[in-house]
């Protein structure tokens, strides 16, 4: 009997484990302006690793400081709008900031509590926002007495009547849940460890009444002093430290002279850092210490710094950055490095098992291939395409190839394109494929509808084989006159090597390359893509 009940208990557990598991969050700021330093993007255009995207920003009309307003810069409302539904369509949650730095948010009195409730609704209704972030700083929130479980501040008990009520509004209109996320400074949240009024602190009553409405709670690590961790030691931004006890503190929980803060769970938790050196005053770290601190937390490596954890989190919910436009700067850190410093963290690589022949290297009378590297991109099934992802790798002799993908999601759609050194890029079937549990598998060679639109060529009759098109030697999408010429000349000279102009693999150029273009040259073989 205590057998059962041990083996009923720990099923249990698990089955509690498995559906408190949340999709790993890469939460980043989407500015809504154009800065010469970090030029303006468009919202479809940015790196497809962003899962949820807060708009920067929606801020109160001028004279007021609850009466919200947003206005796209740079684009029409309705071009906006579609750009929306475009991210929609790729599983994206795009949410409405509040605030920020310069547009202090504050909710006083009923009469304006009822103008911002009102406002933020028209808000999203508008474009079709998928919730609200929380990015309240200056003087939006400020404690004067009151705790944590009973604050006292109009503001603080309006904002959060005011959340609640846009809550309900939403999931009365949509029928299913809002997205609520907050950006708090380290003084509005961990800062009560230190003190308990004015700016510190002050985030504490509205992270605790709405906590069970709470996505995902990601505190700005950056433009802050040092602060208190649970340990009762002091840290400094920029550091390892830092990440681990201020990370730890909001899950664990901390005491302050407003009470008790019970911690939020871990999967409501994302670890907030500017996305490059100049994008924030002070917090930068380097993606491997990142990468260090993070993996200590959730238990997956050891200790990196002098901080020592309570316990392990490995359902901790991502990362979040200031901002996805400082991360596309390429004169600031790499391209997308914080983007894909959290794919190395927190998404498993993606396998594609391929199979795939190239027409020029196959061996009919055989029955395999001429080995060779084949790159492949992963592209949305949204035009306008976007590359997800790229990984290449060596095609084996019995039509094989293994490929690794860091980017790549699971559950998610996507154009296979095959780049080959002197082949027609070629396309998967209309539609898109997925990877299930990081897996995907998908074979080219057992049909030409295997490719999109068909473009492929019947290459064996027994086995019945087919393969991507050879003799784009230029790699300008169509096999021509321009491929023919050409090879025409390097056979001229029997040119040998590793060569784009050797279409059958033989490492010299010679009257079979030059047959073989022509052929498909007739054909008017050409790049066929949605």
């Amino acid at each position: 009997m205590k057998t059962k009940l041990l083996l009923f208990i720990c099923i249990n557990i698990l089955l509690i484990n498995i559906s408190n598991a949340q999709t790993p969050a890469l939460i980043g700021y989407w500015q809504n302006w154009n800065d010469p330093q970090c030029p303006y993007i468009q919202l479809t255009q940015i790196d497809t690793s962003y899962n949820i995207i807060p708009v920067a920003f929606a801020v109160p009309a001028s004279g007021t400081t609850y009466n919200m307003t947003y206005t796209p810069d740079g684009i029409t409302q309705l071009t906006f709008k579609k750009q929306i539904d475009t991210m929609h369509l790729r599983s994206k949650k795009v949410i409405i900031s509040i605030g920020g730095a310069n547009d202090p948010v504050s909710l006083p009195d009923t009469n304006k509590r009822n103008t911002f409730i009102t406002s933020m609704m028209t808000i999203i209704n508008t474009y079709s926002f998928d919730g609200i972030d929380i990015d309240l700083e200056g003087s939006s929130l400020s404690l004067s007495g009151g705790t944590i479980a009973n604050p006292t501040d109009a503001k603080i008990i309006n904002l959060i009547y005011a959340i609640r009520k846009i809550m309900d509004l939403y999931r009365s209109q949509f029928n299913k849940k809002m997205i609520l996320t907050m950006a708090p400074e380290t003084a509005y949240v961990t800062g009560g460890m230190s003190a308990y009024g004015g700016i510190w602190g002050a985030y504490l009553p509205v992270i605790n009444a709405l906590r069970d409405s709470i996505e995902v709670l990601h505190v700005q690590l950056y433009n802050s002093g040092s602060m208190y961790g649970i340990d009762g030691q002091i840290y400094n931004q920029g550091t390892v430290d830092f990440i681990l006890s201020q990370t730890e503190a909001v899950i664990y929980g901390f005491n302050t002279a407003g009470g008790y803060f019970t911690g939020l769970r871990a999967d409501q938790i994302a670890v907030g850092l500017p996305a490059c050196t100049n994008a924030a005053g002070g917090g930068y770290m380097n993606i491997d210490s990142v990468k260090a601190a993070i993996n200590y937390l959730r238990g997956l490596a050891p200790k990196p710094a002098k901080y020592t954890r309570v316990s392990s989190y490995p359902l901790l919910r991502g990362m979040m950055d200031w901002s996805i436009n400082w991360d596309k700067v390429a004169t600031c850190g790499a391209v997308y490095e914080y983007a894909g410093n959290f794919n190395r963290i927190f998404r498993p690589s993606q396998t594609l098992s391929l199979n795939l022949f190239i027409q020029g290297f196959y061996n009919s009378s055989a029955d395999i291939t001429i080995r060779d590297t084949v790159r492949i991109y992963l592209r949305d099934t949204i035009a306008p395409y976007v590359i997800a992802d790229s990984a290449k790798s060596y095609l084996n002799t019995n039509g094989t190839a293994t490929f690794n993908f860091t980017n790549a999601q699971n559950n998610k759609r996507y154009y296979i394109q095959i780049k080959h050194r002197n082949s027609i890029q070629t396309w998967s079937k209309a539609g898109g494929e997925i990877f299930t549990s990081s897996v995907m598998n998908y074979n080219f060679t057992s049909s030409s509808a295997q490719a999109f639109g068909s473009n492929m060529t019947q290459i064996d009759t027994s086995p019945l084989r087919f393969g991507i098109y050879s003799g784009d030697s230029n790699q300008d999408g169509i096999i021509d006159a321009a491929d023919i010429s050409i090879i025409e000349n390097d056979a001229a000279i029997l040119l040998s090597g590793y060569i784009m102009t050797d279409i059958n693999g033989d490492n010299i150029v010679d009257g079979s390359d030059i047959s073989l273009v022509e052929n498909n040259a007739v054909l008017g073989i050409i790049v066929i893509k949605p």
